[in-house]
């Protein structure tokens, strides 16, 4: 039972918490739902990556409210996302366009995945270079280490 409770608990933690309150939203169901569409593509500009329905931020409860509006006023999905893309650029769509100032973000860990690559293999190369660079002992040195190991046994 202790273990159903701690599964279940730890269910609850993990789930995520819609934060649109009720009174936000539309009477029309089919309205709240193009409402509860459009906000899961729409981040939340304070946030660290939450969509505008998942934030309890004050400026999310606001383009909540927009995107309510915009959608009531007879406007698209498009529409609206244009509209707030128009208000506060790129960064407030969950999945932004790839064009010529997005392009950093898409091809960014790309570049760095290639240059971790080649750091990584130069440096393997440079470390395997220097143990081929060691001088083998001398003839002196080999005998040295014979006869010690001969008076060791």
């Amino acid at each position: 039972m202790k273990r159903l409770m701690l599964a279940l608990m730890a269910l609850a933690i993990c789930s995520p918490a819609l934060a649109v309150d009720p009174g936000e939203m539309l009477k029309d169901p089919a309205l709240e739902a193009r409402a509860r569409d459009v906000g899961a593509e729409l981040r939340c500009v304070v946030c660290q990556n939450q969509s505008i329905d998942d934030s309890d931020a004050d400026l999310a409860k606001d383009l909540r409210q927009i995107v309510r509006e915009r959608i009531t006023a007879g406007d698209s999905n498009d529409q609206v996302k244009q509209y707030l893309v128009d208000r506060y650029g790129d960064y407030v769509l969950l999945r932004p366009p790839f064009n010529a100032k997005t392009v950093l973000l898409w091809l960014g860990p790309l570049g760095f995945a290639i240059a971790a690559f080649f750091i990584g293999r130069a440096y393997y190369r440079r470390q395997k270079q220097e143990a081929v660079a060691l001088s083998p002992l001398s003839a002196q040195e080999s005998a040295e280490i014979d006869r010690l190991m001969k008076d060791r046994n």
